[in-house]
């Protein structure tokens, strides 16, 4: 776990740096790769998407495009990183995410995701549900 977030620290130290990336007041950095024109959920909407998840290796660990369809999700019952980048997003955008491990699954993990590690979602918001 303390090695996670070491590693964490450092990679986001250094990719807010980068150009493109935006960090919010949370530590939440995105990038936007397609910006999209429609309207933007709110934390009370749920939400068309496909995505995929990586670690900071790029190791993917869960995929839509893989599934073969997309997911719909109430914006309120995800991880923090989620809800909040989300609700920044257009319909039909493509974002970029690197969610740091207190906006997603912190000390504990879950799943494949370890204590204190940093994830990275790549998620295009399809539509919001009615």
């Amino acid at each position: 776990a303390e090695k996670n977030r070491v590693k964490e620290k450092e990679f986001l130290e250094l990719n807010k740096e980068m150009p493109n990336v935006v960090e919010t007041a949370s530590g939440l950095q995105y990038e936007i790769l397609r910006e999209g024109n429609g309207a933007k959920p709110k934390s009370t909407d749920k939400v068309k998407v496909h995505y995929r998840g990586t670690f900071i290796n790029m190791k993917e660990f869960e995929s839509t495009y893989k599934l073969g369809r997309p997911s719909v999700f109430p914006v309120d019952k995800l991880i923090k990183g989620w809800t909040e980048g989300l609700q920044l997003m257009q319909v039909g955008s493509q974002y970029r995410f690197y969610v740091p491990s207190k906006l997603a699954y912190g000390e504990k993990g879950a799943g494949p995701v370890g204590p204190n590690k940093i994830i990275i979602f790549d998620i295009e918001l399809m539509a919001i549900e009615k």
